[in-house]
């Protein structure tokens, strides 16, 4: 059984979806993650973790992002801090290219178990 939540931003414009499936924590980021909507992916990843634990980890659908910039690596980053303490786990699916050649930049890519 899922539960469907949707996370909305009006100053952002951003829409991002949260999906509780009995496994994991599915977000759905879509397009350009930059300044303007990384407070809506922050909002969806907040809301995630809430349903998250070590036996469901929150999985970012990452299949339709077309660009992510420092801004949403930093989201990631903070929720990933986050989520540590109560031993959840986020989750990397179908990272594009220039995803992952921000994360091996920066030195992070270790940090997220990627799921192709």
């Amino acid at each position: 059984m899922a539960e469907h939540l949707h996370q909305e931003d009006s100053d952002s414009g951003g829409d991002i979806a949260v999906e509780v499936l009995d496994h994991a924590v599915a977000v759905r980021p879509t397009g350009e993650i930059d300044i303007d909507v990384a407070p809506s992916l922050q909002l969806a990843l907040t809301e995630a973790l809430t349903h998250a634990s070590p036996a469901r980890p929150v999985v970012i659908d990452c299949s339709r992002l077309t660009f992510c910039d420092s801004s949403a690596l930093n989201v990631l980053l903070t929720a990933r801090r986050a989520a540590q303490p109560n031993g959840a786990v986020i989750r990397l699916a179908a990272p594009n290219p220039q995803l992952r050649h921000l994360l091996e930049l920066t030195g992070t890519l270790p940090l997220f178990p990627l799921d192709q």
